[in-house]
């Protein structure tokens, strides 16, 4: 229960992070979590966030998952809110400003200089991911296979993460 401040501000502070979705907040995610509060480790989180990725519903919900681990059901809670409700209440704020500001000149400049920003924040944010995650040369096989695999085929994504499971299983135990 003395973690439930320190879940509180970390994952509040995260959840502004999050402009092209949650893989934006990872590498600022991956120092509160791992480096300064030490409550995962690296590999705890990978996971964490993997099965988060595979679960249906909001990927992020694996926040949830952080916070149980740290402080049981309330640090479940108490990290699922501060993550979503910051952003929620400004999404919903800007949302009603944006609509009002229409004709605004500035609009589509904000517009266009967001959009390389998510990308640049979602990419540095797999960098990281991918520096824990692929630590073999199998895990760098299928990293590879899957992206050519999903840019080339109309193959439904499930298949792949349940391969990927499998292979886990028999290969990577």
């Amino acid at each position: 229960m003395d973690q439930i401040p320190a879940l509180i501000r970390v994952f509040a502070f995260l959840s502004f992070l999050t402009i092209g979705g949650g893989m934006a907040a990872f590498p600022e995610m991956k120092v509160q979590v791992v480096a300064v509060n030490h409550w995962l480790t690296d590999e705890q989180l990978i996971h964490v966030y993997s099965t988060g990725q595979m679960s249906p519903g909001p990927n992020m919900m694996m926040v949830a998952e952080i916070g149980q681990l740290v402080a049981g059901f309330t640090g479940a809670v108490v990290c699922a809110l501060a993550f979503f409700v910051p952003t929620g209440v400004l999404t919903f704020g800007v949302g009603r400003l944006w609509n009002r500001l229409d004709k605004w000149p500035w609009r589509n400049s904000i517009q266009k200089g967001l959009a390389p920003v998510a990308i640049g924040l979602a990419v540095g944010g797999l960098i990281i991911f991918g520096k824990g995650a692929i630590t073999n040369w199998i895990t760098v096989v299928l990293a590879l296979l899957t992206f050519v695999a999903v840019n080339r085929t109309k193959v439904n994504p499930a298949l792949f993460i349940l391969s990927a499971g499998v292979i886990g299983i028999f290969v990577l135990k």
